[in-house]
């Protein structure tokens, strides 16, 4: 690759949807529950990722309805105070999901690396190659 074409890069963003195309996972609620495991509680997750207590409460639910089955424990809140902790099952998907956009960003950068060129475009600009009858 040339100089000029080295300062483009591939991005993913790779989600898991359900048959009605609601989001179950994605990058968003991985962040939430890494925050809810490193801070063990869904307050503090919320605080950290400025986001409102309702808002990723209302994702984290919605990700147990559509999977079938709860991600974290919970306990009360009183003069001990609250919290949350994954589940097991819940740190399993939590790292395949993790293995898995790994595994997206490497291959599609080894294949952009290797099939794109986009030095060999007449003028390099892409939108006016790709639309070239």
């Amino acid at each position: 690759m040339d100089k000029k074409s080295e300062r483009f890069s591939i991005r993913s963003k790779i989600w898991i949807e359900d048959e009605d195309g609601n989001v179950v996972f994605g990058l968003g609620r991985l962040k939430i529950f890494e925050a809810v495991h490193r801070l063990g509680s869904l307050q503090a997750a919320a605080k950290e990722l400025k986001m409102s207590y309702r808002a990723l409460w209302g994702r984290v639910k919605a990700t147990e309805e559509r999977l079938g089955f709860p991600l974290l424990v919970r306990s009360k809140g009183g003069t001990a105070g609250g919290g949350s902790e994954l589940m097991p099952l819940a740190m399993e998907f939590v790292e395949q999901f993790r293995q898995l956009h790994k595994n997206v960003v490497v291959d599609s950068d080894q294949l952009f690396e290797k099939g794109i060129d986009i030095a060999s475009t007449t003028d390099g600009d892409l939108n006016k190659a790709s639309h070239k009858k």
